[in-house]
């Protein structure tokens, strides 16, 4: 199997991550659009008592996690697709 939507999604979450630590994010909206772990955290918790190192964490292991299912639904439709032919 290969690992291309898991590599791409993790490279995302990098950049996510990485846009928010340099400072060009400075109210947080591109992270929280898309930190799925955030959205989750602003629910239960207050966001400013939460590590910023376990959000980006998080950010890119939720992202990697999505990536692998995406990359396992392709295998499962390319061995149907084999399968078939």
């Amino acid at each position: 199997m290969r690992y291309t939507v898991t590599i791409i999604a993790t490279l995302i979450a990098v950049a996510i991550c990485a846009f928010n630590y340099t400072g060009y994010d400075p109210h947080n909206m591109v992270f929280f659009m898309l930190s799925i772990p955030a959205w989750f955290a602003d629910f239960f918790i207050d966001i400013h008592e939460v590590s910023v190192l376990l959000m980006y964490a998080l950010t890119i292991i939720s992202w990697a996690v999505i990536g692998y299912i995406a990359d396992v639904f392709i295998a499962r439709d390319r061995r149907k697709r084999r399968s078939a032919a």
